[in-house]
């Protein structure tokens, strides 16, 4: 992490250039609203990756928890010129590491194509998959 930082400051985060980055550039939620953005970095706890020198926002991730039970990972980002320096692989140690007081049974996510990167921290598939079901409302 030489030259950034993590924080969970939500004052920090740059919600023009989360949406733009997530609603232009991410798979999962290509074309979501300005408006949906800011409700979800509103209800969750967010971490942002920024350069130690000039403070700029360069990744993004957001946890959806009850802080007791149970979390889920998503939206997590980091910006193309910020790539190939490890830190999609920091930011998920960090959402760990700062969950880990709480006991949480579970974390989750979804990823289609970094696997390797959260397998690092500790994820892995689904044990039983088939105990899992979502409902798709959209």
């Amino acid at each position: 992490m030489d030259g950034y930082e993590i924080s969970t400051d939500p004052a920090r985060v740059d919600a023009a250039l989360v949406h733009r980055w997530l609603s232009t550039d991410a798979y999962w939620a290509r074309g979501r609203s300005r408006e949906k953005q800011d409700a979800a970095i509103a209800g969750s706890l967010n971490f942002g990756v920024y350069e130690a020198v000039s403070g700029a926002q360069v990744g993004y991730a957001r946890v959806v928890t009850d802080r007791a039970t149970f979390a889920w990972l998503c939206d997590v980002y980091v910006a193309p010129a910020a790539r190939g320096r490890g830190l999609g692989t920091e930011l998920a140690r960090a959402v760990r590491d700062e969950l880990a007081p709480y006991g949480l049974r579970r974390i989750m996510l979804c990823t289609e194509d970094a696997h390797g990167v959260y397998a690092r921290v500790g994820f892995a598939p689904l044990e039983r998959p088939e105990r899992w079901m979502s409902l798709g409302l959209q």
